[in-house]
């Protein structure tokens, strides 16, 4: 990527018209076709009535809320394990070194499918093993919100997964089999921008221009918005544009992997998100892979 961001080049004047795909719809064709002109397109799509209520998906913002309230200190006590299980603080991670001249002004925590320490899973898988879990009596009822919503988000995952293998003109349940995805490493990302604002000028950004490199993603945002993506990687200069949250929906994107396996039928673009306001974003991540 060239240096048209550091450059100033990240100035979105017009928000991204997306497909939103109603995932309770009877009729599957729709679905699929608007997945397929989506991920043809540029990767990046909504999916609404999937399941996961909007009261419960208020109740997680406010638990992730509760986490990254806890002092530093607190917070640095569950920090990321060799399974990348747990917190990271800001400025840990610098998604884009060519055009940001720090890390991402971000902090998150990531959580993972829970196994137990003698589980002989993760001698050969690095990413799998135990969580990084607060103290039950710091925040009350925090683990058992993110499980029960890491469950119903693989949920939502699957659903998606279905309809991209039809998109692919392939079997239903094609990428359900455990060599595909039906074991995946499935992580869940709570991530808090901690209000620098964004300088795309000056290389600050709340995370840097990049890529997802698993199979989807899928993003449940707060009303913030700050989200951005380039539809036309290679285009110089690159156009960027804001995508609007939509409350209750997901923003689901296609990530390097699915790329790769549809042997580049199906897109992904690059993304990265700007801090203009005050009030900061916060969203919540579930990677499936």
């Amino acid at each position: 990527m060239e240096n048209q961001i550091a450059n100033g080049a990240v100035k979105a004047v017009r928000a991204s018209a997306l497909n939103c795909i109603d995932l309770s719809s009877s009729d599957i064709h729709q679905s699929v076709s608007l997945l397929k002109q989506a991920s043809l397109d540029c990767g990046f799509f909504y999916v609404v009535n999937h399941g996961v209520s909007e009261k419960f998906m208020d109740e997680v913002f406010a638990q992730s809320r509760r986490l990254f309230s806890l002092p530093l200190s607190e917070k640095m006590k569950l920090l990321r394990n060799k399974n990348y299980r747990g917190y990271t603080p800001s400025l840990d991670e610098h998604l884009d070194h060519e055009n940001q001249v720090h890390g991402d002004y971000k902090e998150g925590y990531y959580i993972g499918v829970e196994l137990p320490e003698d589980d002989p899973e993760p001698e050969n898988k690095p990413f799998y093993g135990p969580n990084v879990w607060p103290a039950p009596d710091m925040l009350p009822g925090w683990r058992d919100s993110m499980e029960e919503y890491h469950r119903q988000c693989l949920e939502v995952a699957k659903a998606v997964a279905r309809l991209v293998a039809l998109a692919l003109d392939l079997d239903i349940h094609f990428f359900d089999k455990p060599e595909m995805i039906g074991e995946a490493i499935a992580t869940l990302r709570l991530l808090h921008y901690d209000g620098q604002i964004s300088d795309p000028s000056n290389g600050i950004f709340g995370a840097g221009a990049h890529s997802d490199f698993g199979f989807i993603t899928l993003l449940a945002t707060d009303d913030v918005v700050g989200l951005q993506i380039c539809k036309d990687k290679d285009a110089k200069p690159q156009i960027w544009e804001y995508v609007p949250p939509i409350k209750g929906a997901f923003i689901v994107n296609l990530g390097d992997m699915l790329e790769r396996w549809s042997n580049g039928i199906f897109k992904y673009c690059t993304s990265l998100l700007v801090v203009t306001l005050v009030q900061p974003p916060n969203y919540i991540y579930a990677h499936r892979r």
